[in-house]
């Protein structure tokens, strides 16, 4: 257990296991202990190192926005400060698109990519989840108190008290536009693309970012001279949503099946 001074942030983060480096980013309102489940799979060949994202877990809050693009930059001053070799990323959730982010803006410092659950459209969400999105902020704290996020926060947290600030940035977050579609295009790091079969969005949504990445045009081809050019991949994972995707023993074997494969 560490702490890295990048960015004006604190930056929490733990070591586990041993292998060739790779980076796991929880979802909002979140931590590193989200991963707990599949951990163990994938510190068995790798060093994994498990950050706390700004304002979250144990990584105490700063005076700036939540902030996909520059939470990216903090992990990318992460990888100088352990001086990392382009490690391989696995993001979540709001990890999913820091990790997009961190591949777009700082794409010599990534090996391989897998972004699950991350939408990349605001208006690809489903419409009675932006509405509830519309209602996160500092004053939904109190409803929260009985909730395992919150436990989580209080536990772990620097400061506890910044909960409903976090509710804030969160929110704001939630409610601003965003179509990083041109951005996603032009991804040159060989990305997984990875969802629940009921998540936040729609499958269809998952197979969109795939084709922008030159997937799904064209039969692969019995030596798999067909596959995307950039090596990308794509996998929806059965019986899953947003909530327990992470949870699910296919999430891991899935991700490492990806990052393992030999060009």
């Amino acid at each position: 257990m560490s702490y890295a001074e990048v960015n004006g942030v604190n930056l929490y983060f733990e070591t586990h296991g041993t292998g060739r480096p790779l980076i796991l980013l929880h979802g909002g309102l979140g931590s590193g202990e989200m991963f707990g489940a599949s951990l163990a799979a994938f510190a068995e060949g790798h060093q994994v190192i498990l950050p706390d994202l700004q304002g979250h877990g144990r990584t105490a809050d700063v005076d700036r926005p939540v902030d996909y693009a520059l939470m990216a930059d903090d992990i990318a001053a992460l990888i100088d400060h352990l001086g990392l070799d382009r490690p391989d990323v696995v993001g979540f959730s709001l990890g999913g698109g820091v990790g997009l982010q961190l591949a777009i803006r700082h794409p010599e410092k990534v090996g391989k990519l897998v972004a699950a659950s991350a939408g990349i459209r605001r208006d690809a969400f489903f419409p009675d989840l932006l509405e509830q999105q519309a209602q996160v902020n500092a004053a939904a704290a109190a409803f929260m108190k009985d909730t395992p996020m919150y436990e989580l926060y209080a536990r772990v947290a620097p400061r506890p008290e910044d909960f409903p600030r976090l509710l804030d940035k969160i929110g704001e977050t939630m409610r601003r536009d965003f179509d990083h579609t041109e951005q996603v295009r032009g991804l040159r790091v060989p990305t997984l693309i990875m969802g629940a079969d009921a998540d936040m969005v729609p499958p269809s949504h998952f197979v969109e970012i795939f084709a922008l990445l030159d997937g799904g045009r064209r039969d692969g081809g019995w030596m798999g001279d067909g596959r995307p050019k950039g090596g990308h991949a794509l996998a929806i994972l059965p019986g899953t949503t947003h909530y327990n995707i992470i949870d699910s023993p296919l999430f891991a074997t899935t991700a490492l099946a990806f990052l393992d494969q030999k060009a």
